[in-house]
């Protein structure tokens, strides 16, 4: 079962491997990733684990693309005849250490291998002591690699593929497979190694690109990682292990690996940070130690490397007694262990995932649509159809997506009849731009040669008239308000995805649907004009709600002579003499009487007799200049009054019948006629086949949708066998 587990994370690694690594995948498998310096010895490390010398070595940056390497554990052929039922993971040192058939292996691997460049045939016809070990790359199906330098080869191969070579990087992993009897199942991603210092042809900014590649891998929450640190340097230096706190401060999830324990100086140990005494992690630290160049260089095989690494942790006085937690065959387990433990605590999120990632693309292949063979007839219909029928539901608060958000489509249209237009009137004041001096002329005018006795109806109206146009600007003003917002709901409806896949289709419709609305425009502004026309056209002095001429009157008298209010004695409490009375209210006779100069009482008087003996003509521009009598007050206030009543009538009427006017001549319209509008347009352009020319990224998203679909569903099945 143990066993079954990794497998089926390796299958959905396969799976998943087209979509990339880091944070392209869209889901995030549990995996341990290897970080370190280039100097930490990573590549060791991992050569150990498998007991095979594969991994490219030189100077600068080796590993420039992540190896996503899968060890996978197949007993030998003797050991099924043995044991059966014997149990891999039982003897992990053993299986590390007993390389005997191995170093066999070596020496017949060339011809081994030339056999596979005949074909599989070759390859499989040898024996199965002889093929115990071998490579698999997914990007070669098929094609088993029995000489493991050749496995070299092709990684940098498949690298300068990708990278070029130079010393560019890339986050698209290589997938390499490795079966084996001296290997236990596990995964590993070996990332390149932490660089500070630019070095020959590498970009100035090669730490950045190498650390945010790092970071796609090990950020993600399902990542063990894999710390590989140099133990004759300093901890808190260790570039792996401050790149793995970045994002797990915790150490949660991250294991520490100890290199160069037998390069230290003498006396010293790594008992402390092994105690969690330094840099405490969850999984702890194994010390280990590699084969150090001058090995390499020698052909040291990694089995007379590991027996020494067990010899010298049996041997030295600081570890001898923790021995069996020391050395790769432990860390093998170990890493075994942690990603069992990780897969069964993770399986179930990743099923949601993988079943919800895949309805997500599904839905998103629903919206984008089929690859139709429809006419374009059809096409143009369907489209104009829904068009029509998501316009008319948008207007009648019945979309399909409803939002708390914000409002919008006919909510936005009544806000701005009730809100920004019924404010807009009324906040118009009748007297902001007309004075009473104006009001007075206006008076005289009307009143000809033959001044009236009483306040004619004839200035109030002329003075209405003018009041009542005003209505006229903010009215035509709310028909381009309510235009810009039925624009607003074309724009809603046509941002959607499936709008986008006819793209010249989309545009006419859109096209289309504004000179629509400009054209409506037209007998719109048209109907609104007449409506303040006939305002201006009647006053209705009948009106019921109009303040009644005689009222007018009696509210003016009241305000220019209000009661005489009695004076008191303030020692006696009685009212005083009218004599004392007048003393104390002065004011009360000072009152503007009639003008004895006739009847327009000086209003162009002046006070130099010799001119009025000659009777001189008038300036060619009379104004009203000068102090109003007592009865050019009355009347004009009479008429401000009754201004201001007619004009708050039609107020309330231009903020009712106007946005009535709209809805009958312009949105209900649209709303009716659009469909209609559209047919007769777009099918007499005789263009349907330019129209339904699909988008090229429509084209394309469909096919990566396709391609994530298939990906996705073949995961699914893999995982769904657990």
């Amino acid at each position: 079962m143990d066993e079954h587990l990794i497998s089926t994370i390796n299958k959905l690694q396969d799976a998943l491997a087209p979509l990339g690594g880091g944070s392209q995948s869209p889901i995030d498998l549990p995996q341990i990733t290897v970080v370190g310096s280039q100097s930490s010895g990573k590549s060791s490390v991992l050569e150990n684990i498998v007991g095979r010398d594969f991994l490219p070595r030189g100077t600068g940056i080796v590993t420039r693309r992540p190896l996503v390497l899968q060890l996978i554990n197949r007993r030998s052929k003797k050991e099924k005849e043995a044991a059966p039922q014997a149990n891999t993971k039982n003897d992990v040192s053993k299986q590390l250490l007993d390389l005997d058939l191995q170093d066999d292996a070596d020496k017949k691997e060339a011809p081994a291998s030339d056999k596979t460049k005949k074909g599989e045939k070759g390859a499989t016809s040898q024996s199965e002591d002889n093929a115990e070990e071998w490579g698999e790359f997914l990007h070669l199906p098929g094609k088993k690699f029995f000489n493991f330098d050749e496995i070299r080869q092709e990684i940098v191969r498949e690298t300068e593929k990708v990278t070029g070579t130079n010393v560019g990087i890339s986050s698209i992993p290589i997938n390499l497979r490795i079966y084996s009897p001296y290997v236990l199942t596990l995964t590993l991603v070996d990332l390149p190694g932490l660089t500070k210092v630019p070095v020959g042809d590498q970009p100035p900014d090669i730490e950045k690109q190498i650390k945010n590649m790092l970071l796609k891998y090990i950020s993600k929450p399902n990542a063990i990682i894999l710390s590989v640190n140099a133990a004759n340097t300093d901890l808190a230096n260790s570039d792996g292990l401050k790149l793995a706190r970045e994002v797990d401060p915790e150490g949660t999830r991250t294991i520490g690996v100890l290199t160069k324990v037998d390069l230290m100086d003498q006396g010293t140990d790594v008992i402390d940070i092994l105690a969690g005494r330094v840099i405490p992690l969850r999984y702890g630290y194994i010390p280990v130690i590699n084969r150090g160049q001058k090995d390499i260089e020698g052909k040291k095989t990694i089995r007379s490397a590991l027996e020494d690494e067990k010899r010298f942790f049996e041997e030295h006085p600081s570890y001898s007694s923790k021995a069996h937690y020391c050395g790769t065959p432990y860390l093998a387990k170990k890493l075994n262990s942690i990603l069992l433990h990780h897969i069964r605590q993770t399986l179930p999120d990743i099923k949601a995932k993988i079943e919800n990632t895949l309805k997500k693309y599904q839905n998103e292949l629903i919206s984008l649509g089929p690859e139709t063979m429809d006419s374009s007839n059809s096409i143009v219909l369907s489209m104009i159809t829904d068009f029509s029928n998501e316009y008319s539901g948008i207007l009648d608060g019945e979309a399909k997506e409803l939002t708390s958000q914000e409002l919008s489509g006919g909510a936005r249209i009544s806000f701005v009849f009730h809100e920004v237009f019924k404010n807009g009137v009324d906040s118009l004041d009748p007297f902001d731009q007309i004075k009473d001096s104006d009001i007075r002329t206006i008076m005289y005018n009307s009143s000809g040669s033959a001044p009236s006795l009483f306040v004619g109806t004839q200035a109030f109206e002329v003075l209405v008239k003018q009041q009542i146009k005003r209505f006229e600007e903010p009215s035509l003003r709310l028909v381009n308000l309510v235009f810009d917002e039925l624009v607003r709901i074309l724009k809603q409806i046509i941002t959607q995805p499936k709008y986008a896949r006819y793209p010249a289709l989309r545009e006419a419709i859109s096209n289309e649907f504004i000179d629509f609305l400009k054209e409506s425009m037209i007998p719109t502004n048209k109907f609104v004009t007449d409506i303040i026309d006939a305002e201006q056209t009647y006053i209705n002095t009948a009106h019921p709600d109009l303040l009644k001429g005689s009222r007018a009157m009696a509210m003016v008298e009241e305000r220019l002579h209000p009661p005489r209010q009695i004076a008191l004695d303030p020692k006696t409490g009685k009212p005083l003499p009218q004599q004392q009375q007048q003393q104390q209210n002065p004011s009360n006779d000072v009152l503007v009487s009639e003008d004895k100069n006739g009847f327009f009482g000086g209003f162009f008087t002046t006070k130099n007799k010799k001119k009025l003996a000659a009777l001189e003509s008038p300036p060619p521009v009379l104004k009203a200049t000068g102090q109003m009598t007592e009865r050019e007050t009355t009347e004009t206030e009479v008429i401000k009054l009754l201004i201001e009543s007619y004009f708050g009538i039609v107020k309330r009427t231009v903020a009712d019948i106007i946005p009535k006017a709209l809805m009958l001549k312009l949105i209900v319209k649209s709303r009716t006629d659009i469909q209609k509008v559209l047919l007769e347009k777009l099918y007499s352009s005789g263009q349907l086949k330019d129209l339904t020319k699909e988008n090229e990224l429509t084209i394309q998203r469909r096919k990566e949708c396709n391609r994530m679909v298939d990906i996705l569903r073949n995961a699914s099945e893999i995982v769904s066998s657990v």
